[in-house]
């Protein structure tokens, strides 16, 4: 049973969240059912980054004791989300001779290919954290999908390398294995939450993945059924709350209620008339503003936002070009009149993202803030289903823990009573 059980881990900046599934037979209509999900507040994490040790393994800790009793049953390893804000990608091609003697290009040899593809100028204090083959080339031969039985001499491999800051690689897995849980993976949580909420069309169409979280909102760019590109932008919604906070002179738990209650990106759907009461939301004066006013502070940020992906889709050549539009996704994309704003700006078809390729027991699991979640759960299913046939493979393609994670993994088993 336990072999069966899968565990995805969103460490956030606000909130980190637990989704427990269970892989389902072959013949399910889906792949995986959820047992479990949770979300806690997150404490000793700031704008994506661990700045108290202590107070994030507490956390964590509370979020995988609640999974562990929703779920009935204990959780010993999970596929832990990390932040795009501490990653670089770059591409890199990896060129080798085929190993047969007839030229029948075999499994070795397209691992041989992702390796030397890995022999990448790293920049200092960064560690490869994902190789992701793009495409192919045999004997000069463009565009192949898989190589594998292809007949060969020459064998060329097109990867995007995406390298993780190695201080906050080192710092996530400290934390996860204080707790007494082993990684299975470190998975860049855009990739993860892009499994959950996109289907394999519209990623060969072309699609562009949005996660909105508290403090930044990350991207992932499909083509062609590969990841194009990958980066991230340093607004989210905490900035939100952190504006409508100076905008009215209020708390930011005050801030935080109005969004939550009355926001929306869309002010030209509120009337003049209506007003907000800012001591009912908690303030100790007695003061009521223009929801309109409130709304229109909102518009601007969502517009800086969608404004800053458009500008990384420009660096691509993408921006307006996507024929499968756009994704949003994380707990920033529920707010109100969001999917409007990205519209008009982006000039792209776009979408909420709501996790699916799941059965579940909880709606939880359904909760675009659960994306990312859902997605690290999906890809452990994949690596789960892959590693029947080409288990070797599975390191360049899905990622894994780094040696420096195993090293620290050791070291903190060893600890543990």
């Amino acid at each position: 049973m336990a072999d069966r059980i899968i565990t995805g881990l969103d460490i956030g900046s606000t909130a980190i969240r637990v989704v427990v599934g269970q892989l389902l037979p072959a013949e399910a209509a889906e792949r995986v059912h959820i047992i479990g999900a949770v979300t806690v507040p997150s404490k000793g994490i700031s704008r994506g980054t661990i700045v108290s040790i202590e107070e994030a393994v507490t956390s964590i800790s509370t979020a995988m004791e609640a999974a562990e009793r929703i779920a009935g049953l204990p959780i010993e390893s999970a596929y832990v989300g990390v932040s795009a804000s501490h990653t670089l990608a770059q591409t890199s091609r990896g060129v080798i001779g085929v190993s047969r003697s007839d030229g029948e290009i075999k499994n070795e040899d397209v691992e041989r290919a992702v390796e030397a593809a890995k022999m990448v100028a790293t920049p200092a204090n960064y560690e490869i954290l994902h190789v992701l083959p793009k495409s192919y080339t045999v004997d000069g031969q463009i565009g192949v999908r898989d190589p594998i039985g292809m007949t060969g001499i020459r064998l060329e491999v097109e990867s995007l390398i995406i390298q993780g800051l190695s201080s906050h690689l080192r710092n996530l897995t400290k934390c996860v294995h204080r707790t007494g849980i082993e990684i299975d993976a470190l998975v860049l949580g855009s990739l993860a939450a892009a499994e959950a909420v996109t289907n394999a069309r519209e990623r060969d169409l072309g699609v562009a993945v949005v996660v909105v979280g508290a403090a930044s909102s990350a991207l992932v760019v499909y083509e062609g059924g590969d990841v194009l590109a990958v980066g991230s932008v340093p607004v989210g919604a905490e900035h939100i709350t952190s504006d409508i906070a100076i905008g009215l002179r209020t708390s930011l738990d005050v801030a935080e209620k109005i969004k939550l209650s009355f926001g929306s990106a869309a002010p030209k759907d509120i009337t003049k008339k209506e007003e907000i009461d800012l001591v009912e939301l908690g303030a100790t004066d007695s003061e009521t503003v223009s929801r309109k006013y409130v709304c229109e502070i909102i518009e601007a940020r969502a517009e800086e936002i969608c404004e800053k992906i458009d500008r990384e889709l420009r660096k691509i050549d993408r921006s307006g070009l996507l024929p499968a539009g756009v994704v949003l996704t994380g707990g920033g994309a529920k707010l109100s009149g969001f999917g409007e704003v990205a519209k008009r700006v982006l000039r792209l078809p776009v979408a909420i993202g709501y996790p699916s390729g799941v059965s579940s027991i909880t709606d939880k699991s359904s909760d675009a803030a659960f994306a990312p979640a859902v997605g690290l759960v999906l890809w452990g299913a994949q690596v789960a289903s892959a590693g029947n046939d080409r288990g070797g493979d599975l390191m360049g393609k899905f990622g894994g823990v780094s040696a420096m994670g195993k090293g620290i993994k050791k070291l903190f088993k060893s600890l543990i009573p």
